[in-house]
């Protein structure tokens, strides 16, 4: 049985009810879902709280009531606001392999453990190589034609993600940075470009190009060799490099171990 009371002493109790309390009051009753729930008394609150997803409501057919609306914003509130869990992996789980490759050098690798790689304070997915002191580098002519690929794996070798596998951008010369980037794919696809998803983060490689050798005058015998190695993962969105956390978060979909 509805409760006996009067339909305006329920409206006027309504109108000083917070969105919760509203809610919870809609689900007494037939007839009080039918006052509690009504757009006039929804739509200032929607609106106040939500502005930016008035426009969903005339999107949707039929339109969606401002009840509904107003969950759905504050749900999405909920989640932004719900603090990350952490990683199930960790830096020191993992292993760079960085391979550079081109028609007039033999290949060279840098094979890093994450126990291995420093991080700052506010430790961001972002790490430098010195290659300066292998002597095999100054065997490798950087060229145009030099292409590069970033592995990671994770320790024992039980999964394996490729950050990127392309040419660079840009001159190759003494003085300047050779750049590559890759999009990134979202996690639980295997790859953007094939189905147009993305992760909303770019992995990006900088080569430090130095001139090495040729002590005689003229510049004879001089090459153009790597001295550094610079990678990272960057957010589309703010072009800032990402947290150790965040990545690992998104490593962490495709190295996990898993049974077939």
């Amino acid at each position: 049985m509805e409760p006996s009371i009067p339909w305006e002493v329920v409206d006027l109790v309504a109108n000083n009810l917070d969105p919760k309390t509203l809610a919870t009051t809609a689900c007494v009753s037939k007839s009080w879902f039918s006052t509690m729930s009504s757009d006039h008394r929804w739509e200032h609150l929607c609106t106040s709280h939500f502005p930016s997803l008035k426009h969903l409501r005339s999107i949707a057919s039929p339109p969606l009531p401002y009840h509904r609306l107003y969950n759905i914003g504050s749900t999405a509130l909920k989640r932004r606001q719900r603090t990350p869990q952490n990683p199930k992996i960790t830096l020191n789980c993992l292993i760079f392999i960085i391979t550079l490759n081109n028609p007039k050098s033999k290949p060279v690798s840098i094979i890093r453990q994450g126990t291995e790689l420093e991080l700052d304070h506010k430790p961001l997915f972002r790490f430098d190589f010195d290659v300066r002191d292998r002597s095999k580098w100054l065997d490798f002519e950087v060229s145009d034609e030099t292409t590069v690929t970033w592995n990671v794996v994770l320790r024992g070798f039980e999964g394996v993600f490729t950050m990127m596998d392309c040419k660079g951008k840009g001159s190759f010369i003494s003085g300047s940075d050779g750049w590559f980037s890759a999009e990134l794919p979202t996690s639980g696809c295997c790859c953007a470009s094939s189905c147009g998803a993305s992760s909303g983060m770019v992995s990006e490689m900088r080569l430090v190009i130095k001139e090495e050798g040729g002590g005689g005058g003229g510049g004879e015998g001089r090459r153009t060799v790597v001295g550094s190695v610079n990678v990272g993962v960057l957010s589309i969105v703010s072009w800032r490099y990402v947290s150790v956390d965040d990545c690992l978060r998104y490593l962490q979909h495709f190295l996990e171990p898993f049974n077939v």
